[in-house]
């Protein structure tokens, strides 16, 4: 193997692994209130009471949350997404 291209691969394999990171999964950390983008799709970042910052199911109302959730409006965004019922923001 040409020693370029020798040189080449741990920089793709580093691109490849940030790439591949992911998003956070709903009930995971994250960071920006109101924003989407640090979590997988169909969820947001917002506050919990006991939990910190965690990305949340978007909601249109209470039938789209679990049954110990509700349907609520999320900090700094418009919108709603699934608290639990027991986060007293």
């Amino acid at each position: 193997m040409p020693t370029r291209a020798r040189l080449a691969l741990p920089a793709v394999a580093i691109v490849l692994a940030l790439a591949c990171g992911g998003a956070a999964e709903i009930g995971e950390a994250c960071t920006e209130r109101g924003s989407g983008e640090e979590c997988v799709d169909g969820a947001v970042c917002d506050s919990v009471e006991g939990k910190g910052v965690v990305c949340l199911k978007l909601c249109d109302d209470d039938a789209d949350c679990d049954a110990d959730e509700s349907c609520n409006g999320i900090s700094g965004a418009s919108g709603k997404a699934c608290h639990p019922k027991t986060d007293t923001k």
